[in-house]
């Protein structure tokens, strides 16, 4: 691999390790326009880098007691299944579209990044320790898991259509719907992160080329960056590290476009 190729293997494991998103946004990318890696090719390659990345990851963040399994059970069996039908869609779907909706989620994912955080609302705090309580046992409300399942099948067939982990989308959704803490939300995203990215993997195996050599050795040095993501996750405040992220996926989506307009 190039050496840019190790750099972007190493932002992968770091920002999956602090942010519990961002891994596929890079990857992607990577391979293909650093490797030359053809564009489905390097939508299944990534995924299967990233379930890998990712499920180190969250094990470290398990041992700390930052993952709700409940949470991430619920979150990854529909994300799964609709990662699955993404990925079939995804291998017949023209490669313009897949890059177009890939550039869309990116700039999607910097407004995000870059919108100031808003508190929740007076009242909210305790609607949301019943959502969590609710997903935790007591009872299985099954009124107040539809949301969360809602949202893994929709962000799990974008994982599966476009090769994105969905963890920019996913951490908000699981402080918002099922009350986790910030710390929490970025530990079961890369549970659920490493679900879908397995299963959409498993979607595109056999349908794409896939170079399995240069998937280790990027997986490789994304583990060693995810591990040293994790350890100095509890000690970097993201706030900076996000607003410099937004602005890469900012000039990486517009890159995209570019080459596509240009391409037609």
């Amino acid at each position: 691999m190039s050496i840019l190729t190790i750099v972007a293997g190493m932002a992968t494991g770091l920002l999956l390790g602090i942010l519990g998103s961002g891994g596929s946004i890079i990857t992607m990318p990577a391979l293909m326009y650093l490797v030359g890696v053809a564009p489905k090719s390097a939508i299944a390659m990534s995924l299967g880098i990233v379930a890998v990345t990712a499920s180190i990851a969250a094990v470290q963040h398990w041992r700390k007691g930052n993952v709700s399994v409940p949470v991430a059970l619920v979150f990854s069996l529909f994300g799964a299944a609709g990662t699955f039908v993404g990925a079939k869609v995804g291998v017949v779907m023209p490669t313009f579209l897949q890059l177009g909706l890939f550039a869309v989620i990116m700039y999607l994912a910097a407004y995000r990044m870059l919108r100031p955080t808003q508190n929740a609302p007076v009242g909210a705090e305790s609607v949301l320790s019943s959502a969590n309580g609710a997903v935790v046992g007591q009872g299985l409300d099954v009124a107040k898991l539809m949301p969360i399942a809602l949202h893994g099948v929709i962000v799990g067939s974008l994982t599966g259509m476009v090769g994105v982990g969905g963890g920019f989308l996913i951490v908000p959704a699981l402080v918002l719907l099922s009350g986790l803490t910030m710390k929490q939300a970025v530990g079961t995203s890369l549970a659920v992160v490493s679900v879908q990215s397995m299963t959409g993997f498993a979607g595109y195996a056999g349908a794409v080329a896939m170079d399995y050599t240069l998937m280790g050795a990027f997986a490789a040095v994304a583990i060693a960056g995810g591990i040293v993501g994790g350890v100095i996750s509890h000690r970097v405040p993201p706030a900076k590290l996000k607003k410099t992220f937004a602005v890469f996926l900012l000039v990486v989506a517009s890159y995209i476009v570019f080459r596509e307009i240009l391409a037609v």
